[in-house]
């Protein structure tokens, strides 16, 4: 009988830590995934979308840019 108790209890302990490692390791993971995506989304994504509208700026000022004979004879050859 005390032998069947304690073996529930170190079961119970055991299935107690191994849940504890699994969880803060998920935790782990979220949080990084999470802090990754803000650094994305709030530092680098505001940078590319200003750059890209200074692009289009200067694009349209400059008007459509037309490739020139060799390009064009280059991109058609598919090399």
């Amino acid at each position: 009988m005390l032998g069947t108790l304690l073996t529930f209890f170190a079961v119970g302990l055991v299935t107690l830590v191994v849940i504890g490692v699994v969880l803060s390791i998920v935790g782990t993971v979220f949080s990084l995934a999470f802090g990754l995506a803000g650094f994305l989304l709030f530092k680098v994504a505001p940078v590319i979308l200003v750059g890209w509208i200074v692009l289009k700026l200067f694009e349209r000022r400059r008007g459509s840019a037309e490739l020139s004979a060799a390009d064009r004879e280059w991109l058609e050859s598919g090399r």
